[in-house]
C-alpha cells in the first residue's frame, strides 16, 4: 500500500465481510470476557475490535506503536481508550487485565517470547489471551505459474520478521507458562478483487527482493488482474486462532 488511506480502506474493506466478522466474535467468544472485565487489544490498528469489546460489556484498551493509526481510531471512536504503546511495553500494571487479544501483531514482532511474557505480566491469575494470526507461508493462490507463484509467496514471506510466528503460537504459548492452550484454524476465501491490491504487494515485495524478473512481475500481476475480470481468481489463507489461560 502507498499510503495510510490506502491501508486503511482496504482494512475496512476486508473487515466488513462476514468471514471477518465471525472470526472477530469467535475471538471475542474465546476471550470470555464479563461486564466491566478490562481486556487489551493490542495492535488495536483504527480501533474496530476495541470498539465492539466495549459493546459486549468489556473496558476495553486499544494500543498501537503507529501514532496514525491511534489518531484515526480516537477520530472514529471518541471516549474509547486508545494508547500508543508497543507489545513489548502495555502501560499497564501488573495483574490489572482480564484479557489480551493479538490479532495479525505477532509475525511483525523481532522476541515474540518478550511479548508473550509482557501479556502474562498484565494479565491477572485466570485471564485469557487470544491471537489471531496468517502464516506468510501458507498463502494459497491459483495461477497457471505454480512454481513462480511458489517464489514470490516464499520471497514475499521472507520480508516479514517472523512469518511464520502463527504456526508456533502453542507452543509459544506453552513456553510461556500457558496453561490449557488450544488453536484453531480458519481458513479465508477471496475469489473477487478485494484482495487484489495484497496479492499486488506479495509479487512487488518479491521483485524489490530480487527474487523474480520485472518481466516475471508483470505477466504474473497481469495474469492475477485478468483473473479478477474473468471470474477466475482464487485466494486462500488460513489463520489461526490460538487461546489460553493465565494460570
Amino acid at each position: 500500500m502507498t499510503n495510510i488511506a490506502d491501508l486503511i480502506t482496504l482494512l475496512d474493506a476486508i473487515e466488513n465481510l462476514p468471514s471477518a466478522t465471525r472470526l472477530r466474535g469467535r475471538s471475542y467468544d474465546l476471550l470470555r470476557p464479563w461486564s466491566g472485565a478490562t481486556v487489551v487489544d493490542v495492535g488495536c490498528g483504527a480501533g474496530r475490535a476495541v470498539s465492539e469489546l466495549d459493546e459486549l460489556g468489556a473496558s476495553a484498551i486499544g494500543v498501537d506503536l503507529a501514532e496514525e493509526m491511534i489518531t484515526i481510531a480516537r477520530q472514529r471512536y471518541p471516549g474509547q481508550d486508545f494508547r500508543i504503546a508497543g507489545a513489548y511495553d502495555l502501560p499497564l500494571d501488573d495483574g490489572t487485565v482480564a484479557g489480551y487479544r493479538a490479532d495479525k501483531v505477532v509475525h511483525v514482532l523481532d522476541d515474540a517470547p518478550r511479548a508473550l511474557r509482557e501479556a502474562a505480566r498484565v494479565l491477572a491469575p485466570g485471564g485469557r489471551i487470544v491471537l489471531v494470526g496468517q502464516d506468510w507461508d501458507a498463502f494459497v493462490i491459483d495461477s497457471g505459474r505454480p512454481e513462480l507463484t511458489r517464489t514470490i509467496v516464499h520471497a514475499r514471506a521472507d520480508q516479514v520478521t517472523d512469518p511464520r510466528a502463527a504456526r508456533r503460537y502453542r507452543n509459544m504459548l506453552l513456553d510461556a507458562g500457558f496453561t490449557g492452550v488450544e488453536v484453531e484454524a480458519h481458513t479465508e476465501v477471496f475469489t473477487e478483487g478485494l484482495v487484489l491490491p495484497l496479492i499486488m504487494g506479495l509479487a512487488q515485495g518479491a521483485l524489490d527482493m530480487g527474487a523474480i524478473t520485472r518481466e516475471q512481475f508483470g505477466s504474473w500481476t497481469e495474469e492475477q488482474a485478468d483473473r479478477v475480470r474473468r471470474d477466475r481468481f482464487f485466494v486462500a489463507l488460513p489463520l489461526f486462532v490460538a487461546s489460553a489461560t493465565r494460570p
